[in-house]
């Protein structure tokens, strides 16, 4: 039988996904102020950073803000370069990073 996580462990994935949830607020304001990315914010302020990223990541569709973030050179910026970090792994499922990492080979990121 799986013992439930302990006390220490879910304070542990509560901070990370506070750390998350702060380059997300810097990813909405590079984006408004370029004149995107307002409904991304409003998903950061209803559902956190990390739900947001998982609702976002569960479609297969490039979503308006990172094409446009694409096409400012600007991906590093973006939720799913986020996702991919090694450090930020243990809020997503393993799916959830591959589609973070197709979305952004699709754009070019990882082009020299």
């Amino acid at each position: 039988m799986e013992q439930p996580p302990s006390e220490v462990e879910c304070a542990d994935k509560s901070n990370l996904e506070k750390e998350f949830h702060h380059p997300m607020i810097g990813v909405a304001d590079f984006a408004n102020a370029h004149g995107f990315g307002q409904r991304f914010r409003q998903m950061l302020g209803e559902y956190g950073g990390v739900s947001a990223a998982k609702r976002l990541l569960a479609k297969r569709d490039i979503q308006s803000g990172l094409w446009e973030l694409s096409q400012l050179g600007a991906l590093d910026k973006s939720m799913e370069a986020f996702v991919i970090q090694e450090h930020f792994h243990a809020l997503f499922c393993e799916d959830q990073i591959k589609e973070a990492l197709r979305r952004l080979a699709e754009l070019g990121y990882f082009k020299p």
